[in-house]
């Protein structure tokens, strides 16, 4: 299993190595966000990659180290060309999830490699010859769910005085908006750092954007909280670009083409957040027409949340964009349904993506890598049910990404690759995909590089189990004995798969309610302890080993979209 990682500044000792040893460099904490903290570390020399960094993280306080993956090591030349690493250097880069918001946590990284590591000054005299693992351990404190302030002004708006009301708003005031009709194009004035101005709506207000440009157009700015709100009739709801500390919660957008946009300068976008939402945009289903452009959330920059939102009727649900940087951003919990391209693109990632426990019904490609730039891009535990084509779409030579545990169900081959673009540096582990009948179980064309695939489960029928990288293998069995993948592959019988009883379906143009997406897995299906563990992704499983799929048997249908309970 390949492992993750990035991180400071650690001065190097005088003792000569050899160009196998590992030589610390620089170390760097990524912006935490509520359930995950990500790091970076640049590492010379290992010419021969034989180094390591194992992860461990605890509480602050606590006395037990809990194991987490390993750093991944990134590939440079998957690196976007302006930020990869000069020559003999290298990254590893990595993420620890499932932690409690607003936490302080200790993560300790243990670098190891077989032809020694460089010391700091303090173990110069250590043994000679000997390996030494060379640890950090930092500090780090995961983000807490922006809130209004304790005691923030509240001030009573109606319609007709809005517009002097945001005129006289000043950091941490709320305006309380009355029930109406604001109609127009507005831009709430920039609040300052854990003092935002909040625009919070009483149920019946709907912003009209009178079929202009935006209901809220405000690149450029910061610290806004908008907050039980209705956007309508605009091309773009919400036009975030260049902007960063951004809130939107509980918000509704319909009849525009676009829901929320934040894309243009990634370096000037940061700390956004958009929770318990619904969105619903003009495509419909099934798939009629070309690429369509609409979409539901589209954003680049660093430490975002996109979490507990339902969204459908666009493209694409949810995307990560092409300006830079682009890392550590969460997607997870959101249910997303009826997109005539993508569900989710995490496209133009770097490093610590991550899309996670999200559900995903009647989408033409499921998750979208085209292209990623390294990595790791981490890709977990999300459940699509009737999907057009593939289930991840991995085109225009990515390079980077972690495919854990997800359950695909779809009309024919089970899992297929339609490109001629390398793949390179990809890891999958513990994913179950369902089919029905087709010439292949899994269809690959691309040239894979470097590829670990690996404990997928496979159901449905095929006249040939594998093509990988030109070569077919004609069965399970073929592959387990020749491949060099798929080594402990499982076939998956679809019939006794799924409690509920879902089946693949059997027409891709039906249009399903999201809630039939019940992919928990029954008892005695093949993919109950068909998997291998996995430090941090599936600890506490249940039985022998893990389940395959996006639930571990008897675990509770997670919660997706908008949570009744969130304030």
């Amino acid at each position: 299993m390949r492992r993750i990682a990035l991180v400071p500044l650690v001065l190097l000792s005088a003792v000569a190595l050899a160009e196998d040893a590992s030589k610390p460099v620089k170390l760097v904490e990524e912006l935490p966000t509520l359930k995950c903290l990500g790091v970076r570390w640049l590492i010379a020399g290992d010419d021969d990659r034989d180094a390591k960094v194992e992860v461990a993280y605890r509480k602050a306080g606590e006395a037990v180290w809990k194991e987490a993956l390993d750093l991944f090591r990134v590939d440079p030349q998957g690196m976007r060309k302006a930020v990869q690493p000069t020559e003999g250097h290298f990254i590893f880069a990595g993420s620890i999830f499932g932690l409690e918001e607003d936490t302080a946590y200790e993560v300790k990284l243990s670098l190891t490699d077989p032809d020694g590591v460089a010391q700091p000054p303090s173990a110069v005299g250590a043994q000679a010859g000997a390996p030494v693992p060379h640890e950090q351990v930092l500090k780090m404190r995961t983000w807490a769910e922006p809130k209004l302030p304790a005691h923030s002004v509240a001030i009573p708006v109606a319609p007709d005085g809005f517009a002097a009301a945001l005129a006289k708003a000043k950091p941490g005031d709320v305006l309380r908006l009355a029930k109406g009709i604001y109609k127009g194009t507005f831009r709430p004035p920039d609040g300052e750092p854990g003092k935002p101005v909040a625009l919070v709506g009483e149920d019946g207000v709907v912003f009209d954007g009178d079929g202009k440009g935006n209901c809220i157009g405000a690149p450029g700015s910061h610290d806004i909280t908008l907050h039980n709100l209705a956007f309508r009739n605009a091309k773009w709801a919400l036009n975030f670009n260049a902007s960063s500390r951004i809130t939107v919660k509980r918000c509704t957008i319909t009849d525009c083409d676009y829901g929320f946009v934040a894309q243009t300068d990634g370096r000037n976008q940061s700390r956004i957040y958009i929770a318990d939402c619904t969105m619903k945009g003009p495509c419909t289903w099934p798939r009629s027409k070309n690429i369509e452009e609409q979409r539901g959330i589209q954003i680049s920059g660093q430490g975002h949340v996109v979490c507990y939102n339902r969204i459908s009727g666009y493209a694409d649900g949810i995307d990560t964009f092409s300006t830079y940087p682009c890392s550590s951003i969460d997607f997870y919990g959101n249910e997303i349904s009826e997109c005539t391209d993508d569900g989710i693109e995490m496209d133009y990632s770097e490093h610590n993506t991550r899309c996670f426990e999200n559900r995903l019904t009647n989408v033409f490609q499921g998750i979208s890598v085209q292209p990623t730039w390294g990595g790791p891009v981490y890709i977990f535990r999300n459940a699509i049910h009737n999907l057009g084509l593939e289930t991840f779409k991995m085109h225009n030579a990515p390079s980077g990404c972690l495919f854990f545990h997800n359950t695909s169900v779809k009309e024919g081959m089970p899992l297929v690759l339609y490109t001629g673009q390398p793949v390179t540096n990809f890891i999958t582990r513990n994913n179950l995909y369902i089919g029905t009948r087709a010439n292949y179980g899994y269809e690959n064309t691309a040239p894979m590089r470097d590829c670990d695939f690996d404990y997928d489960g496979f159901g449905g029928e095929w006249k040939t189990f594998l093509k990988w990288n030109g070569v077919r293998y004609a069965t399970i069995e073929d592959c387990r004995e020749k491949a060099p993948v798929y080594r402990h592959a499982v076939a998956i019988s679809p019939d006794k798969a799924f409690a509920s009883g879902v089946k693949p379906p059997a027409d891709v143009k039906t249009q399903f309610d999201p809630r039939v997406n019940d992919l928990r897995l029954r008892e005695g299906s093949e993919a109950v302890d068909a998997g291998t563990v996995l430090p941090n992704i599936n600890d506490g499983f249940v039985g022998k080993a893990p389940d395959l799929g996006a639930y571990e048997l008897g675990q509770p249908l997670q919660h997706y979209g908008p949570r009744p309970n969130s304030r």
